[in-house]
């Protein structure tokens, strides 16, 4: 298994996971851009949003984001608010190829955001 992602999910590389659910996995972010900042990702290898199929784009991005939504709950941060973003290929600043939500918080965010 190449992907690290993928070696995240399956336990073969240590992470500071936070929540787990059938389908996905949060563990926080090595370079975290803000005082909280979680990686949600699929469990099953997924490059990107954009890969797919439509036939379960709900069930996998409705995955990462209700386990985003619940660790934003157990953080404490639900009520002031955070952001989940999905960068989706390489003008986004996606740089790994495993489709990932990103879960930031715990600071007033700016718009645009980059």
């Amino acid at each position: 298994m190449e992907c690290i992602f993928c070696r995240i999910a399956a336990g073969e590389i240590p992470a500071d996971v936070v929540a787990r659910s059938s389908g996905a996995v949060a563990f926080r972010d090595l370079a975290p851009q803000a005082p909280i900042h979680v990686l949600v990702i699929p469990i099953r290898h997924v490059g990107s949003a954009a890969e797919l199929p439509v036939t379960e784009r709900q069930a996998v991005l409705g995955e990462i984001t209700a386990l985003a939504v619940q660790v934003a709950a157990d953080l404490g941060v639900a009520a002031a608010g955070y952001r989940l973003v999905v960068n989706t290929g390489g003008d986004a600043g996606q740089s790994v190829a495993h489709l990932h939500a990103h879960l930031l918080a715990g600071r007033p965010m700016k718009w645009p955001p980059g």
